[in-house]
């Protein structure tokens, strides 16, 4: 079996798909490994490590037309990959038509870290969570080097300054790290989501979780869109703890659909010149009014920022947990012959996008106006073995 492991395009782009340790299982694996040359270095990992491990170094086209290919996003170029073939990687399945209509009909089974089951099950195979994780680390680093203020309280010969005081709004993995983090770095914190239930995960951080109108999750365990009359609930519950907020963290989203809006114009202008707000949600419509996608606003003396990659901006670690990630879900499709496609799997089933030339998984198929299918596949699918 012939993996390969491509460098990443994309402007900001730092993470990669495998590091030297996990290139080292898939070698004892007794899998063949290509890496395109300097596919590692922004992540601290140059191509004399991977070849210490096993792996050759080799061109673009080379590894994208590997067995198994490995990426972060997805490459630049799809005319390489094999038909047949897998690629594995943040594909964006529910919203990127054109890319995953290019799958099914190039033959490329298409595993997509997106549509991994949040279960126990596939725990270790969350890239969503992993890379959330790392997100919300950054988010609070960042609001404190943007702010004029210091987040804890300081006791000098000089005077007492009060501690910041900071509002986290969303309260999955990526808030409840920001809460984490920005608590270590000193600062008040409060939170809040939608869903009841995360209250007692935000005071068992030691922040306070702010009386606002709550919600049952869905089926998936994703908070719900909710009406226009909730919403403005919301916000007017919200609006004197943005107003009173030195920073803001906004990471709420809801799959496949836009970010639903949690502060707005109103309550951007009432808070205080040198405020900073961080929007993780602005590459999907964002949480805040006036934020833009990698863009820094200035309102009146508030500073909201975008940024929509901001595990790529601690490359080493993102590309670790996220390479261990992959090895896990390789592990589940891994037989002695290769790779088995169970589409009848609860994990591999609910990953694979695309296979055999069809679009599999139902969302993707909805967001192109396929007809459901009628019947599921009665067994296991080969992929390409060697």
């Amino acid at each position: 079996m012939q993996l390969g492991i491509l460098s990443e395009y994309a402007p900001g782009e730092r993470r990669v798909a495998a590091t030297p340790q996990t290139v080292a299982t898939f070698i004892k694996w007794g899998w063949q490994v290509d890496i395109e040359g300097g596919a590692g270095d922004d992540a601290g990992f140059p191509d004399r490590l991977y070849t210490e491990a096993g792996a050759s170094v080799v061109d673009g086209k080379t590894a994208r037309g590997a067995d198994i290919v490995l990426c972060v996003n997805a490459p630049d170029s799809l005319t390489d990959l094999k038909s047949g073939g897998i690629l594995v990687g943040f594909l964006d399945p529910f919203v990127n038509a054109p890319l995953i209509t290019a799958l099914r009909d190039q033959g490329v089974t298409a595993l997509a870290v997106e549509a991994i089951p949040r279960t126990t099950l596939a725990q270790s195979m969350d890239a969503l969570s992993s890379q959330a994780n790392i997100g919300g680390y950054a988010a609070a680093l960042l609001a404190a080097q943007s702010s004029p203020k210091m987040l804890p309280m300081m006791v000098t010969a000089a005077g007492t300054s009060p501690p910041s005081k900071a509002l986290i709004l969303g309260v999955g993995v990526a808030g409840l790290q920001a809460i984490a983090t920005s608590k270590r770095l000193g600062a008040v914190v409060h939170a809040y989501d939608i869903r009841p239930e995360t209250a007692e995960q935000v005071e068992s951080l030691g922040a306070k979780f702010v009386a606002a109108p709550t919600e049952e999750m869905d089926e998936g365990g994703y908070a719900k869109e909710v009406g226009a009359d909730t919403q403005a609930q919301q916000h007017a519950a919200l609006l004197p703890f943005v107003a009173e907020a030195d920073i803001v963290i906004t990471t709420a989203l809801i799959p496949g659909r836009p970010a639903p809006l949690l502060v707005t114009d109103e309550m951007v202008a009432a808070m205080q010149p040198g405020s900073i707000i961080i929007d993780m949600a602005a590459g999907s419509g964002g949480n805040v009014a006036p934020s833009k996608p990698d863009e820094i606003v200035n309102v009146n003396g508030v500073h909201i920022y975008g940024p929509t990659n901001l595990p790529a901006t601690i490359p080493n670690d993102a590309s670790r947990m996220y390479a261990r990630n992959l090895v896990a879900l390789l592990e589940r499709v891994r037989s002695d012959d290769g790779v088995v496609i169970d589409l009848t799997d609860e994990i591999v089933g609910g990953t694979t996008i695309t296979h055999a030339g069809e679009v599999n998984h139902p969302r993707s198929r909805e967001m192109l106006g396929l007809a459901e299918e009628t019947t599921p596949s009665p067994e296991p699918e080969q992929g390409d073995t060697e």
